[in-house]
């Protein structure tokens, strides 16, 4: 009996890191294709818009979030993951026929197919959040809580991370040099790909056997006195996953917008695949947080949440603050994927975007260990908290978007100000901000 429940749980934690994976897929097509949109007739240049699909992807986490923690409850784990996969294929399928309209846009009006695109932004949206509801509160409990816990947060987001690094890398490879003639439709087979996975995965999760965490235990009507909100560092680690969130997209995505913008002041890139080398680099980004959460997955079980967050925090400031001050004259070089001869070479960049993409390395591991610390010591209220947590994801819209706002009245550079004082909150939370300092609340 024991083995068998055993197997089960391998069977479950295997299922919920692919889940992580396809969180990450999702939500990793709109900033690349967002580089399409900027340069659509009606949108010109308008780093605004062009992360406008982020922000309705993250937006569904605002009116999902608490919602998907419910229906968790309601209908379990399965058949939410269920739910939340055929949610993503409708999400997709929606952006699929944004790129077949056809649109006259010679009245120089927002064209009525980025609408249609929004909408399935923000359809996806609601897909990726309640996958989120399901995939980091089984993983936690599957793991114990604690280091453990951490530990299979780590694994299943180097899976993330893996799907991350792939996605801008295929969109920057099929478009290649980004002109207002470049059309939505040019990216079909990433999307036919994302169909294709959630289909897969529907039929496949359809078929394995997965038992809530909580399956066959009786226990008695629990009374719930207070709430998450009742406790400081909770309250405090909502805002740090607001804050992180917003980090981790805007980072790469604002990159991705600078290197692929042939007038990007000095940004010294070859015209002809300027959005292919944009995507690669960005990429690169996610690559290295596949990196990094792969040795935070190997560590999680020695080193606590507080020490990561601390040290991974503190880097990212380092490296934010050096890459804004370097001119873009001061180069290097990057190797990447140069989608029209589909072969590896070295380009030259500016240093700050390899300094920024470092930043993955950093950002990597926070996710865990903002989750951690913030439901440390919660006990009963810990399922209450993951749903506030899926609501506060809507950082990730809400704060690239101030972020290229910025970019569009100053410079790309400039904008990254945006994201050193969001590092320096998570740098405050982790060294005062996480303590639980309402232990007089009961939990049991």
């Amino acid at each position: 009996m024991e083995q068998k429940k055993q197997n089960g749980n391998i069977i479950a934690i295997i299922t919920m890191i692919f889940l992580f994976g396809m969180i990450s897929f999702v939500t990793n097509l709109a900033a690349p294709i967002g580089v399409i949109w900027k340069n659509q007739p009606g949108i010109e240049g308008s780093n605004f818009l062009g992360m406008m699909g982020n922000m309705m992807n993250f937006l569904a986490y605002l009116f999902m979030g608490i919602p998907a923690g419910k229906l968790l409850t309601k209908i379990g784990y399965k058949k939410t993951a269920l739910a939340a996969i055929a949610v993503g294929l409708l999400g997709v399928f929606i952006q699929y026929l944004s790129g077949v309209i056809g649109v006259d846009a010679s009245t120089g009006n927002l064209p009525a197919n980025f609408f249609v695109y929004l909408f399935g932004a923000f359809v996806a949206g609601f897909s990726v959040c309640m996958l989120n509801t399901v995939v980091n509160p089984m993983l936690n409990l599957l793991g114990g809580g604690g280091n453990k816990g951490n530990q299979y947060i780590q694994i299943g987001g180097t899976f993330n991370s893996l799907a991350g690094t792939l996605t801008p890398m295929f969109v920057g490879a099929l478009i290649g040099q980004i002109t207002k003639n470049t059309a939505i439709s040019d990216v079909n087979p990433v999307l036919f790909m994302a169909m294709g996975v959630f289909a897969a995965a529907f039929v496949i999760l359809l078929f394995i056997p997965i038992n809530d965490p909580d399956h066959g235990k009786k226990t008695a009507a629990i009374i719930y006195e207070h709430s998450p909100w009742n406790f400081r560092h909770f309250v405090l680690g909502a805002i740090g996953i607001f804050i992180y969130v917003g980090v981790e997209i805007g980072i790469p995505g604002t990159l991705n917008f600078f290197l692929s913008d042939i007038t990007a002041k000095g940004a010294g890139l070859d015209v002809a695949n300027a959005a292919s080398i944009g995507g690669f680099v960005a990429g690169t980004y996610w690559f290295l947080m596949l990196i990094g959460r792969f040795l935070g997955s190997m560590i999680g079980g020695k080193v606590s949440s507080k020490m990561m967050l601390i040290t991974a925090s503190g880097l990212g400031i380092v490296f934010v603050i050096i890459a804004i001050m370097l001119p873009n004259s001061v180069q290097t070089l990057m190797p990447v994927f140069e989608g029209s001869s589909f072969s590896f070479g070295m380009v030259q960049v500016p240093l700050a975007a390899l300094l920024l993409v470092l930043c993955g390395l950093c950002t990597s591991i926070m996710w865990g260990g903002i989750f951690n610390l913030a439901v440390e010591g919660l006990g009963k209220y810990t399922a209450a908290a993951s749903g506030i947590f899926m609501m506060m994801v809507v950082g990730g819209g809400i704060l690239p978007l101030v972020q290229n706002w910025v970019a569009d009245i100053s410079t790309y550079m400039t904008s990254y100000w945006v994201i050193i004082a969001c590092l320096g909150y998570l740098l405050y939370y982790a060294l005062i901000g996480s303590k639980n300092v309402n232990k007089d609340i009961p939990v049991d």
